[in-house]
């Protein structure tokens, strides 16, 4: 099931980064007192009394070079088409401003959940600023600090009782989930419907026409699969075919319901920016990752070219070097049946259990091989390792020191350990723990 996902709206220069940065507990987004200056990453997962959500700063939502009010507009509108609850952001100081109302009334259309906030609210003595504020007609305002920390628990607190209950689709243990992310226009529609033999999707050569996330029922040899295919775009527009964030937002949910993404890329574009940043929100989910090049029927090619693109790949996704790579064409469903078995593979992977004892022999061997490092004369001593979770595969390392393993010497694990078992197509997570 989907985490629930809150957008914080409101005008420039609110402190929305700021109060974005406290809620998810590190500095995120870039905070400076200059109106539109958030420029960085824009949604993080967060947790608050036992719920897990999703928080979008739609101050990093890009819109070029739209005049502000409409840059505010269409800010807002796509975290209304992404959110279950609003958090809308005002200043205390400032008062009810023009800009607020004109963010007010496109909230009263959204028909979602909205809790305003009053920031810059310090101390005891300001509270009587946000009275004000109820005519902005969302009902009781809740004075924070986002500065100081003070008042984001209430603000939590009333976010959090309007959590979609129950939403979500649900399927048997027994079926693997998998979705298709990318850029639009890479073709991921059309590999659903490649891969159903029918147009069970909208395909269009224009960018962003899948209008929300399809799940396809399928069953393939005798497994059922969930096909879960990510909407590139819900509408038609310029900032929706303009602002490139919008399609990681839209893949969020998506990622977080499969067992296996398939990060699509287009063979006759190549690889760009915004490719491995929405290949890294699969990776740091921990979900199983195959990377898919689509329109290999289009690419003009000998018999180094598949070789050169993939050292390509290898050399922009160094940290998906786990992923298996298939090369196909949606349109002419060549080299289509190579992956399902791929899916198989990274799916089996990921839930993948070691034996305890065969594992610590792995790794006995591998200290063996490359003794532990050193630190201020103290050496890195491993006592035992267990596996402690699957989906992805999670081991806990227990030492003398959780400071002595260095990311070089993890790293060296992972690979004794992956050259041991495979665990292609799967991340995995190994974490040190003192042994008591």
């Amino acid at each position: 099931m989907a985490k629930p996902v809150i957008a914080i709206v409101g005008r420039p220069n609110v402190g929305k980064s700021t109060i974005f940065n406290r809620i998810v507990g590190e500095r995120i987004s870039i905070v400076e007192d200059i109106p539109g200056v958030t420029r960085d990453r824009i949604y993080s997962s967060a947790e608050w009394l036992n719920h897990d959500f999703n928080l979008i700063d739609t101050g990093g939502i890009d819109i070029g070079d739209e005049p502000f009010l409409d840059q505010i507009r269409m800010q807002a509108e796509i975290a209304i088409e992404e959110a279950d609850v609003i958090i809308f952001i005002t200043n205390g100081r400032e008062g009810v401003t023009s800009a607020d109302e004109e963010v007010a009334k496109i909230l009263y259309r959204a028909k979602k959940p909205v809790v305003l906030a009053v920031n810059k609210i310090d101390n005891p003595e300001m509270r009587q600023q946000i009275y004000d504020f109820y005519s902005l007609g969302f009902g009781e305002p809740v004075p924070i600090s986002g500065s100081h920390g003070l008042g984001l628990g209430d603000l939590l607190d009333e976010a959090a009782q309007h959590f979609p209950k129950g939403e979500g689709k649900e399927y048997g243990d027994d079926v693997i989930k998998f979705s298709l992310i990318g850029r639009p226009n890479v073709g991921k529609s059309s590999l659903v419907n490649a891969m159903l033999g029918e147009d069970r999707v909208i395909v269009s050569n224009i960018a962003g026409t899948t209008r929300d996330a399809i799940d396809s029922q399928v069953t393939v040899n005798g497994n059922p699969y969930v096909i879960i295919d990510t909407a590139g775009m819900r509408k038609k527009g310029k900032v929706y075919e303009t602002t490139e964030k919008y399609s990681v937002l839209r893949a969020l949910r998506a990622i977080e319901r499969s067992d296996v993404v398939l990060v699509v890329i287009d063979g006759e574009e190549g690889i760009i920016e915004q490719d491995k940043k929405i290949a890294g929100y699969a990776h740091e989910a921990g979900r199983a990752v195959i990377i898919v090049v689509n329109k290999w029927d289009a690419v003009e090619k000998d018999e180094k070219t598949m070789k050169a693109f993939e050292r390509n790949i290898r050399e922009h996704f160094l940290f998906l070097d786990y992923a298996p790579i298939v090369f196909l064409s949606a349109k002419t469903k060549k080299r289509i049946h190579t992956l399902i078995p791929m899916i198989n593979l990274a799916s089996e992977n990921h839930t993948l259990r070691v034996e305890t004892s065969v594992l610590n022999d792995v790794i006995m061997d591998a200290v063996a091989m490359n003794p532990t490092p050193t630190d201020k004369g103290k050496r890195l001593k491993i006592y035992y390792t267990t596996q402690v979770a699957v989906g992805p595969p999670t081991f806990v390392v227990f030492v003398n020191d959780p400071e002595l393993l260095h990311f070089s010497y993890e790293r060296f694990l992972e690979n004794r350990i992956r050259d041991a078992f495979g665990f292609e197509g799967t991340p995995i997570k190994i974490f040190a723990r003192e042994r008591k």
